[in-house]
């Protein structure tokens, strides 16, 4: 394919991944091949919906050698692999989608597909060994999959999925009947163990709530607000959006909207104690609502939560009826670089240093507790090592989140 189009498929397929939710921000890759010797990949940490055609970044299949200052994806070795062992192979789309995701960290393969899904996919999808992001071991691991399948997609484990098309069409139809084909599986393990049939995932995060094992007693409603910080000013708002109390920080009183609500103690305990953190959204999600019903720490199935939210996420209860000591709690339990805790059977908080990384802190912790509900519903979860998710959250910090 000549360069500038190879380039310009890329950007519009990223563009298209992420309006159809299947890739969100800077997370996951796409490819194009160009030639026998090398493909164009998107660059590192770059959001999809600026790239231009300088950014795209051209990759020599024999070393990965490329040219200019722009770096290309981490995982430029999984797709580089992707077409040394499939000629046929054009177009690769790694997401962090997240049924595939949520299957990523059951660790099993899915067998047995049929219909047009097959027809698509091909009879099975492979789930690749687990290895760090952007190193030879997460590399191989893809490689074992798709060596010992035939299939046009694999799920990597604890992280998300690879899909190889023969063009840009192929690829994308994969990835979406990839997320149609975990569902089904998802819904499957349901049936198993239910003995009835979901209708959504609300199901399943019904079912393990019913599997609580905490002997105590259930805590005290607590009112979901979000909220912003700018100076000494935070502003509280309902889930609608609608601007409810606008509090002095410093002055602890309600300057505009009425009576002073107890939740706000929780929000303004957090922002005196992390100046790094601007923004709070709390989280009513049904699966992060689940998860703070059964889990007393969350700790990570994937890759992004490790990374974003934390080694360990805690769960705090929160009273209304007691805001200091119970706000000191919640703020114990984000520690010092957390970005996220769970109140107990009250969903989580979820905070960030903008608007838009408090919304990437809900979206990784909502989407670890789907997965939280899936492995629980099938077992014990398998979590990631403690060093692993560590070592991601640490250079996600230091080196990762400084350069957005």
């Amino acid at each position: 394919m000549e360069l500038l189009k190879a380039k310009q498929t890329v950007i519009e397929a990223g563009k298209k991944l992420v309006s159809t939710g299947l890739i969100a921000r800077t997370w996951g890759n796409v490819s194009c091949r160009v030639d026998s010797e090398s493909f164009v990949i998107t660059p590192s940490g770059r959001a999809y919906e600026t790239l231009t055609p300088d950014d795209i970044v051209l990759v020599r299949l024999a070393d990965l050698s490329y040219d200019g200052d722009v770096k290309p994806s981490s995982e430029k070795g999984i797709h580089a692999q992707c077409y040394l062992l499939r000629p046929e192979c054009n177009f690769v789309i790694h997401t962090h989608q997240v049924n595939a995701s949520i299957v990523s960290a059951l660790g099993c393969d899915i067998n047995s597909i049929t219909g047009e899904s097959r027809e698509i996919i091909g009879d099975n999808i492979p789930v690749a060994s687990y290895g760090l992001p952007g190193t030879g071991r997460l590399r191989k691991g893809v490689v074992g999959a798709l060596l010992r399948s035939d299939s046009k997609a694999a799920i990597m484990k604890h992280h998300g999925a690879v899909c190889l098309g023969g063009d840009y069409d192929e690829a994308f139809r994969i990835a979406s009947e990839v997320e149609k084909v975990c569902q089904e599986y998802l819904f499957e393990k349901y049936s198993s163990v239910a003995g009835k049939t979901a209708e959504s995932f609300r199901d399943l995060c019904e079912y393990v709530s019913g599997l609580k094992e905490r002997a105590d007693s259930p805590a005290f409603p607590v009112v979901p607000y979000d909220s912003t910080r700018k100076g000494n000013v935070v502003v509280m708002k309902d889930k609608d959006g609608n601007e409810k109390y606008t509090l002095a920080l410093k002055l602890e009183k309600v300057i505009l909207g009425g009576d002073y609500p107890s939740e706000a103690d929780m929000h303004l305990a957090i922002y005196k104690n992390r100046d790094d953190i601007n923004c709070i959204i709390h989280s009513t999600r049904d699966e992060v609502v689940a998860a703070s019903k059964v889990a007393k720490v969350l700790r990570p199935l994937l890759d992004d939560f490790a990374q974003i939210a934390g080694a360990t996420v805690r769960n705090a209860e929160f009273n209304p009826n007691d805001t200091i000591k119970s706000a000191k709690r919640v703020v114990k339990a984000l520690g010092k670089h957390r970005t996220s805790a769970l109140i107990k059977d009250n969903g989580a908080v979820c905070c960030g240093v903008s608007t838009d990384e408090a919304e990437a802190s809900e979206m990784v912790t909502a989407k670890n507790c789907k997965a939280f509900v899936a492995a629980k519903m099938s077992g014990k979860p398998k979590y990631i090592g403690r060093l692993d998710s560590v070592l991601m959250n640490t250079i996600y910090r230091l080196k990762y989140s400084k350069q957005k």
